[in-house]
């Protein structure tokens, strides 16, 4: 029988990375940084990659990564979420990484020399590049995704809603002649777009006769990837979740009203209790999720089931902090918006949880008469 339950190690994890964004993602400072024209955290980010070696977690020990699972990167995530801290951590170190793990690796060549697979593995996992696959944030899993042109042996196209994009060094790009392309992100044009989701902004990326290099066939890749995007998005979707509730439930004991504490007002109680039961239900389905990644069983259907049920509690916890925190919860100052604007954002990335529904129903044989 599987344990969902987390291991001490994932605990201390868990702790280890609470106190760094503690130290170095306060809310002010990320509302402060999406105001600005560099909404990405370097300084964060380098902190999870050079002290702790967060990028290599899913990256095999002998390429310099951590050699750890997916439930240890859950963990990662649903910290990151619960603190939506702006770092490319869910599309460089999960997605961008487990399309290249899906990829051919020749290992040592005959000179002695890496493959070009394993090298941008290890700068991956080393932080000192982030990857972006450029595949647009809404896609599914399995999905069909555009392509852009091989042409005279250079690429040619545009590719919209990339998340991330502007903080990459590396793009994977799918190309018309079904492999995925390594392009350096200076040969293409990157160009910002209106996001909800400021901590994760979207970009249009263009390619105008730039050069890449083939590493493999794209579908299978990126059918991985998104996979594993989904199927970890949940995590985040839960961190950002308990952040809600967290801060809601504490709001509500401190604010008084009527010489009472709001929180002892029974319509509350009753909602805070919903919201709890649908976050313990969450957290379920998100530990199954991170669990199947990590053994390969009924990897489809956890991954559908988690996406399903993430992305409307997710929304509800923000909406409720937003509404239960009065007229605090609609200031710019306060973080509240950015939780509502992430839980958005999540809730049509990586697919829709109608889109997930309806490839469970055709996993278990459900299918609509």
């Amino acid at each position: 029988m599987t344990d969902l339950l987390y291991t001490e190690e994932e605990e201390a994890l868990r702790a280890a990375v609470r106190d760094l964004l503690g130290d170095h993602s306060d809310a002010a400072g990320v509302i402060a940084r999406t105001e600005s024209d560099a909404p990405h955290d370097l300084r964060l980010w380098r902190a999870l990659t050079d002290k702790m070696g967060l990028a290599g977690l899913l990256v095999p020990e002998e390429l310099g990564g951590q050699g750890a699972t997916h439930r240890e990167a859950a963990v990662v995530l649903e910290e990151l979420g619960r603190a939506v801290a702006p770092v490319p951590y869910l599309t460089s170190a999960v997605v961008a990484t487990e399309a290249l793990l899906a990829l051919p690796r020749s290992g040592l060549g005959s000179s002695g020399e890496t493959s070009i697979v394993d090298d941008l593995l290890g700068r991956l996992s080393e932080g000192t590049t982030v990857a972006a696959l450029a595949v647009g944030l809404h896609t599914a899993p399995g999905a069909a995704f555009p392509a852009v042109r091989l042409e005279d042996g250079t690429l040619h196209g545009e590719l919209t809603g990339i998340a991330d994009a502007a903080f990459a060094g590396l793009l994977l790009v799918p190309v018309d002649d079904g492999g995925l392309y390594a392009v350096d992100a200076a040969a293409a044009t990157v160009t910002p777009q209106v996001s909800l989701d400021l901590t994760r902004p979207l970009a249009t990326v263009t390619l105008a006769g730039a050069t890449g290099h083939r590493l493999g066939d794209a579908a299978p890749a990126v059918r991985r990837a998104l996979r594993a995007g989904a199927g970890l998005l949940a995590s985040e979707q839960l961190g950002l979740a308990e952040w809600a509730l967290t801060e809601t439930v504490r709001y509500l004991k401190d604010r008084k009203q009527f010489n009472r504490p709001v929180g002892g007002f029974q319509a509350l109680k009753h909602r805070l209790a919903q919201l709890w039961l649908e976050v313990v239900n969450l957290r379920a389905a998100a530990r199954g999720a991170a669990d199947a990644l990590t053994t390969g069983e009924d990897v489809d259907v956890a991954v559908a089931v988690s996406q399903a049920y993430a992305a409307s509690v997710a929304v509800h916890a923000a909406e409720e902090a937003v509404q239960l925190h009065g007229g605090l919860g609609m200031t710019w100052e306060h973080p509240a918006h950015l939780y509502l604007k992430r839980a958005k954002a999540d809730s049509i990335a990586y697919g829709t949880a109608g889109a997930h529904r309806d490839a469970l129903a055709e996993l278990v044989d459900l299918r609509a008469p």
